[in-house]
Formats: structure tokens, C-alpha cells, sequence
């Protein structure tokens, strides 16, 4: 057994059922998740016969394989990680000059079939545990060098995102348990303030990001009427604009208006970028407390959209800004490794 993605009450149970105090568990916890430590004999304060007695009952604090890891020009690296099946996702980080987000996955591949983004094209395959979703941060951190948890000083790997490969709603008890496991002050210590969860629009989970989380919300928008976004998010015809926005709202009344609903909004040349579907998008968003996130397209091999030209986005940002919302556009990061928001693909594919 893996015992990363365990719940704490879960590491308790397992330690207990070996006939050791349940303190231990809170022992193990802090190496596992505080120090990052992957060998049991590193971890010098556990009882030798204890810490021999994980070995032998083939206890694992396994990370996902590092199949690829390509770093572009402008320091944004990602990560192919493949699991015990043989299954992979991408995982990217993201640097500013004293912090970054790490982007990680919940699925592989993805159901919802956005047009406009490249893991759409792929075919959905499984969900990932909360072990495969945890396990990407702390491969990361591996990567960078960042345990134990750091405290003090600059912590790199500061921010998280849940915007990956996959629709983290569709695995939503997955997410959770993990997102629980990330922010633990006596683990990996993330806080939840610095976690945002996107969503395209499963409408009958969003009041619980608030409830049972309390980080950030974002929403894969992209279009301000039915017409449009039903051409380009299948999602849509489930779960329609009006009812995204009661669900927005239901969130805002839990987590309260300054927790602001982060709109992300693809730029795609003549289908969602002109002057009238920016007021559209003002209309519709009337009552909530949003700000926006204009993403110039990233396109991708095969894929049928083009990115609307800077001129347009600048003249769709100032409507916005002109009406008091905030729209700033996104600078796409790591294109140059197909890293950038919508560009992630799994190399490997199983049908």
C-alpha cells in the first residue's frame, strides 16, 4: 500500500492495526508529508522496529514515474508523470519571481470535450486517486528541492491550481481528500488561500468548494450567451449559463463576496470576442462578485480555432475594465513545451 492519499484517520487506522500507538501515525505524517522523506530509514525519530516493520508489510511512499520533464526558455517546467498502470498526465509549474503555481491534474484525459482545448481531444481514461493527485506536488517539490516545508523563507512552489487535465468536479471526492491532505498545517501546508479550484460548470458541486473547502473558485466561461457556449462546451447543454450563475451565487453567500469568482475567458477570433459579447458577459455576470482572466488561445496541432487578434482583446479588456471589472490578460506561459493553458495532452495514450 501507497500510503500517500491517505487521510490522516486512515494512517491512524493503518498504524493502529500494527499494534502501534496511534502518536505514531502523527510521527510518520510529519516525514511523509513535512520532510518529503521516501525512505523509511530516513525518518530517525520512529522506533527502528517500527520503522523496519513498514518495510516488511511492503508499505510504499511512491511519486508518480517522472517519464518527461522539459523546462522552457521562460522557466515553466512540465512534467509527463505516468502511474502504476501505466496511465500519465501532465503536471506544470508555473514561476513568477518569487513564487509559482503548480498546475495539477484530477483525470486522465478529459470528459468534457471542450472544443477549444487540447485535453479534450484525448479519451477520457480514469479518474486519479487522491494518492496520484497529491503525489504530483510532492513530485514537483522533489524536483525543486523544496522540503521540508518551508516556513520562513521563500516557499517557490507557493500556489496551486487545480486546472490541469481533467474536470476536478467529476472527482470531486478525489480532490478533496487530497486538497484536505495538501493543506494540513502539519504537512505540506498550503493555505487555502493559495489554492484555486476551476471548474466548467458541474453545477450541483460548486457550493461545496466553499463548504467543504474554502479555496478559490474559478469558472471555465468562456462565452456570455447559450448560443455560443453550447458550440464550444458540451457542458452547456447540462448545465446552462442561468443555472451556472445560481450556482455561482450559492457559492459567493457561503464563502462571501470578497472571496471574488475568477471568470476564465479563452479569446477565440470571431466566435466570443466582439464589443456585444463583452457587454453580454457584463449582463450575465450582474449580481456576483467576479473578476476576469482574457486568455489569449494557445492553439495546438488539428485544433480548429484561431486566437483573436491582441487588438481585439485589448479593446474587449477595456470594455470590461471601463465597467469596473477587473480583466487583466493572461501572458501565456510555456508554448514553446505545448505547457500553456489548453495544451495539455498525455504522451501516451491507451485506448
Amino acid at each position: 500500500m501507497n500510503l500517500i492519499g491517505l487521510s490522516k484517520e486512515e494512517l491512524t487506522a493503518e498504524v493502529v492495526n500494527m499494534g502501534e500507538q496511534a502518536f505514531r501515525a502523527k510521527q510518520l505524517w510529519h516525514w511523509i508529508y513535512w520532510q518529503g522523506k521516501t525512505d523509511f530509514n530516513d525518518m530517525t525519530s520512529l522506533a527502528k522496529d517500527f520503522r523496519q516493520k513498514l518495510i516488511e508489510k511492503g508499505y510504499t511512499l511512491d511519486r508518480p514515474k517522472v517519464v518527461r520533464e522539459l523546462t522552457a526558455t521562460d522557466k515553466t517546467r512540465k512534467w509527463l508523470f505516468q502511474f502504476t498502470d501505466q496511465r500519465e498526465v501532465e503536471t506544470v509549474y508555473i514561476p513568477e519571481e518569487d513564487r509559482g503555481a503548480v498546475c495539477i491534474s484530477t483525470q486522465v484525459g478529459c470528459p468534457n470535450d471542450c472544443k477549444f482545448c487540447h485535453t479534450g481531444s484525448q479519451k477520457f481514461t480514469r479518474n486519479l486517486t487522491a494518492g496520484e493527485i497529491v503525489g504530483q506536488f510532492m513530485a514537483a517539490r522533489d524536483s525543486y528541492d523544496e522540503w521540508p516545508s518551508p516556513s520562513i523563507e521563500p516557499r517557490y512552489l507557493s500556489n496551486i491550481v487545480v486546472m490541469g487535465m481533467g474536470e476536478p468536479l467529476l472527482n470531486y471526492e478525489n480532490t478533496k481528500k487530497a486538497l484536505k491532505i495538501i493543506m494540513d498545517p502539519e504537512g505540506i501546508a498550503i493555505s487555502k488561500r493559495r489554492i484555486t479550484l476551476s471548474t466548467s460548470g458541474v453545477v450541483p458541486l460548486i457550493d461545496k468548494i466553499a463548504s467543504d473547502l474554502d479555496v478559490k473558485l474559478a469558472v471555465s466561461l468562456h462565452a456570455p450567451t447559450n448560443e455560443i457556449r453550447d458550440k464550444i462546451m458540451p457542458i452547456n447543454h447540462k448545465y446552462p449559463l442561468k443555472e451556472l450563475m445560481v450556482a455561482c451565487k450559492k457559492f459567493q453567500d457561503i464563502a462571501g463576496t470578497r472571496n471574488y469568482i475568477t471568470m476564465e475567458y479563452v479569446m477565440l477570433d470571431g466566435i466570443n470576442d466582439s464589443p456585444a459579447d463583452a457587454h453580454e458577459l457584463m449582463r450575465l455576470v450582474s449580481g456576483l462578485a467576479v473578476k476576469f482572466n482574457l486568455i489569449p488561445f494557445n492553439e495546438w496541432p488539428g485544433c480548429p480555432f484561431k486566437c483573436s487578434p491582441m487588438s481585439k482583446i485589448k479593446k474587449f479588456a477595456a470594455i470590461l475594465e471601463a465597467h469596473h471589472y477587473a480583466a487583466p490578460i493572461r501572458v501565456s506561459r510555456g508554448q514553446e513545451i505545448m505547457a500553456a493553458c489548453g495544451q495539455l495532452k498525455s504522451g501516451i495514450q491507451k485506448i
